[in-house]
């Protein structure tokens, strides 16, 4: 299949701790994609699902809980992870039945022939200074969100979970210092150890090419691609880093650890380089696309773990396509 995507990016899970059995796990495929649905010349639903069983896809992930998505993917087999939208957030916060309602009619009467196994609860939110508004409901809208879940005895199916951008870190260089915002722990923390008592885990959307961006004179662009270079040396830990990716992902255990969740899984929820871009986007072109694309599957390939982690082998559960033409 012709793939041309804007963004092509990847879901990957690192197992930290052993998550409860009872507990529902979101992904157990390898790799999968994110099913976006913003760009022109998209297949409909059901042919995406023959281009993603021919592709031997697994898990999806969704922005939304589109019926024509969710029915066309029924009996599938692929795996699917919904959202719970931004804007959705205030009124499941107040409102446990409200959730509930919500859950009824876009995730419980698609099951068990669809196989929904998370609700991502928001997007980014304790990242994005421009809705602050969402800050204080996250942590109940997810709560309820699952509450609703566990009245319906859907626990055990569906996972709740809320993604993060590097934008909750106050610092990720060099990894191990690396730690929250301050003014995003008053929420992070209580948020992490509600998803700590019923088995989620730490969700983070890992993208080099942004930090490339931030400073193109001082950041290697080879350090971002994957590609071969003198890398950086944390002093602390006395580690090596050859490529940024395993850097970010370091610095969020380093983040959680410090925060007092060690033991918590990390799961990159995004990750990519975008084939084109404005003038200020310096490093966004295709040849640079592909290449990040192509090592980052060479360096999953290898089934090894980051270098603070060497014995949890990375395993990729979701490449992201936002576009499927």
């Amino acid at each position: 299949m012709a793939l041309s995507p804007f963004w092509l990016s990847f879901f990957l899970v690192f197992s930290i701790a052993t998550v409860n059995a009872l507990t529902a796990q979101a992904f157990t495929g390898t790799y999968g994609i994110n099913y976006g649905r913003v760009a022109d010349n998209l297949p409909s639903p059901k042919s995406a699902v023959t281009l993603l069983k021919a592709a031997k896809i697994k898990n999806i992930r969704i922005y939304d809980v589109n019926h024509e998505v969710l029915t066309a993917f029924n009996g599938s087999g692929i795996e699917i992870v919904v959202g719970l939208g931004d804007d959705f957030l205030t009124e499941m916060s107040v409102n446990e039945d409200r959730a509930m309602s919500w859950i009824k009619e876009n995730v419980q009467p698609f099951l068990p022939g669809t196989s929904i196994r998370g609700i991502a609860v928001g997007n980014e939110i304790l990242a994005s200074k421009d809705r602050q508004d969402l800050w204080e409901v996250l942590l109940p809208a997810a709560k309820n969100v699952y509450n609703a879940l566990d009245r319906l005895d859907l626990t055990k199916v569906v996972q709740v979970q809320s993604p993060h951008s590097q934008g909750v870190f106050a610092n990720s260089f060099p990894p191990s210092s690396c730690t929250f915002k301050e003014d995003t722990v008053p929420y992070m923390k209580p948020l992490l150890q509600f998803f700590s008592q019923i088995g989620s885990p730490f969700f983070i959307n890992a993208y080099p090419f942004l930090a490339y961006m931030s400073d193109p004179e001082h950041i290697d662009l080879k350090y971002a691609l994957f590609q071969s270079n003198r890398g950086i040396y944390d002093a602390k830990t006395k580690l090596h880093y050859d490529n940024m990716f395993d850097a970010q992902i370091d610095a969020a255990y380093a983040a959680l650890e410090k925060a007092g969740f060690g033991n918590m899984e990390v799961i990159v929820s995004e990750t990519g380089w975008p084939s084109r871009g404005d003038e200020s986007e310096a490093g966004a072109s295709v040849k640079n696309a592909r290449t990040y694309n192509n090592n980052l599957r060479k360096r999953l390939a290898k089934k090894k773990g980051t270098p603070y982690r060497p014995k949890i082998p990375m395993e990729a559960l979701h490449m992201i396509l936002d576009s499927l033409g």
